[in-house]
């Protein structure tokens, strides 16, 4: 069970969505929400500008104001928190980045919340937060789209099964989450194309394991043209799922950023909660 949840706190429109799917959880798991906000910068990184010759000068004042719109932003969040009756609340803030600041928290984790990735015109080679977390975090990560409005998570759960590393860290962390689905689909998406790692029957072996954790799935092969985003989102959409469980950049980096990539598909179309693990 996830006992720990991190839920990014920043003020925007998009928070809404991402508490409300962190106080489900809690409410089902009996957890501890941690709110985290940041002020955008350390006070190392301020030090350093602040005696840079080159650097306009940045007074301490700014810093402080960073600051307290961080605490105006957790201070929200709080009241928010209160009227979804959750039990177990804790505001923390954080003097950095936000990466940074939860990539450090979400070692003592078990899930980290955040909203999905909407920005548009985003530079492909940086992107934004829910892949820096997922990527580089020691814990999964729940990225929550701004239209979740409190459906349980998961009802049905749509795992993208490929036999890679990351698919089977999604697994593993979604755990909690899958011995309670109603429902669980397996999707594998033209497995004839990855045949040494799904075996003579693909999706046997991880179905049996599966079972073995409770989790009772059904298999779905998808034999399509439609990339694999998309033969994804089409089970979803099928089956009236609450939860899509994938693992992030399942090829190279490169490979990813040149084709797109299914991380970055699902992120910016997933219409559920995704989570992700690397």
């Amino acid at each position: 069970m996830y006992k720990t949840i991190v839920v990014h706190v920043d003020g925007s429109p998009l928070q809404h969505a991402r508490l409300r799917a962190a106080a489900r959880l809690a409410e089902d798991h009996g957890a501890h929400v941690v709110g985290s906000a940041t002020t955008g910068m350390s006070w190392r990184a301020f030090a350093v500008l602040a005696g840079n010759m080159g650097a306009p000068a940045m007074p301490t004042s700014d810093f402080q104001a960073f600051r307290d719109a961080a605490s105006a932003c957790l201070d929200a969040f709080a009241v928010e928190a209160g009227r979804l009756g959750l039990p177990s609340v804790e505001l923390r803030l954080v003097e950095d980045d936000p990466r940074y600041a939860l990539l450090l928290q979400s070692r003592y984790a078990d899930l980290t919340v955040l909203s999905q990735d909407t920005a548009a015109g985003t530079d492909v080679r940086v992107r934004g937060l829910p892949e820096q977390v997922a990527l580089h975090g020691a814990r999964p990560v729940l990225v929550v789209p701004e239209a979740y409005s409190g459906a349980p998570i998961p009802g049905t759960a749509v795992i993208g099964w490929d036999g890679s590393m990351q698919a089977i860290r999604a697994i593993q962390g979604a755990m909690p989450l899958l011995q309670r689905a109603e429902s669980v689909k397996l999707v594998l998406v033209n497995p004839d194309t990855l045949s040494e790692l799904h075996g003579e029957e693909p999706g046997a072996d991880m179905a049996l394991y599966l079972a073995r954790h409770d989790v009772q799935v059904d298999v779905v092969v998808e034999h399509t043209r439609a990339t694999q985003g998309d033969a994804l989102l089409s089970v979803a959409r099928s089956t009236g799922a609450g939860l899509l469980v994938t693992g992030a950049y399942g090829h190279s980096r490169y490979r990813e950023w040149v084709l797109g990539g299914v991380t970055r598909e699902l992120l910016e179309r997933a219409p559920i909660p995704l989570l992700l693990a690397h």
